[in-house]
C-alpha cells in the first residue's frame, strides 16, 4: 500500500452559495464540465457521455490544449452529494469535495498526482502550479453559476 504524498495534491476550496447536492448534480454531470472548466481545455463531453456519473463510470471528453484530442475518464471515487473523483490514462486523479456550511458549500477541489504514471512530465509541465490556477478559476466559475 502506498502512501500519500500532500506534496503532490493542489487542493484549493471555496464557499459556493448552493446546497452541496445542486453542485454535485453538476458535476456529475460531464455535459456540463465545460460550463465551469477554469483551464479553457473542455470543449464537450463526447456524444456517449453518461447523463450521470457512478462509480466506475466512464465517460469521454473533447479536449483542446494547443491541439484538439479526446479523453476517456474514469470515475474512482463516489459518495453521492458529497465526494466525486475521476481519473484517466495518465493515473493522477480530479477530485471534488462538498461539505455543508452556513451560507452554502465548501468545495474543495484537488488534483492529485501521487497515482501519475508521468510524475516527471507533470513537474517538467508545470502541471501542478498551472492546474492550481485553473481550479482557482474553476472555482469562482462555480460561485458565479449559484450566485
Amino acid at each position: 500500500m502506498t502512501k500519500n504524498d500532500p506534496a503532490k495534491i493542489v487542493s484549493r476550496s471555496t464557499i459556493v452559495p448552493a446546497p452541496a447536492q445542486a453542485i454535485f448534480d453538476l458535476l456529475a454531470d460531464p455535459r456540463r464540465h465545460q460550463e465551469i472548466d477554469g483551464s479553457g481545455s473542455i470543449q464537450s463531453a463526447q456524444l456517449d457521455a453518461p447523463e450521470r456519473l457512478t462509480l466506475n463510470a466512464t465517460f469521454g471528453m473533447k479536449m483542446k490544449i494547443g491541439l484538439p484530442y479526446k479523453i476517456t475518464n474514469t470515475v474512482v471515487e463516489f459518495a453521492e452529494g458529497t465526494q466525486i473523483a475521476w481519473r484517466h490514462f495518465g493515473g493522477h486523479i480530479w477530485r471534488y469535495i462538498l461539505e455543508p456550511v452556513e451560507g452554502g458549500t465548501k468545495v474543495t477541489e484537488q488534483f492529485d498526482w501521487n497515482t501519475s504514471k508521468s510524475p516527471f512530465v507533470l513537474k517538467l509541465r508545470k502541471s501542478p502550479q498551472e492546474n492550481g490556477i485553473a481550479i482557482e478559476k474553476t472555482l469562482e466559475n462555480l460561485v458565479k453559476r449559484f450566485a
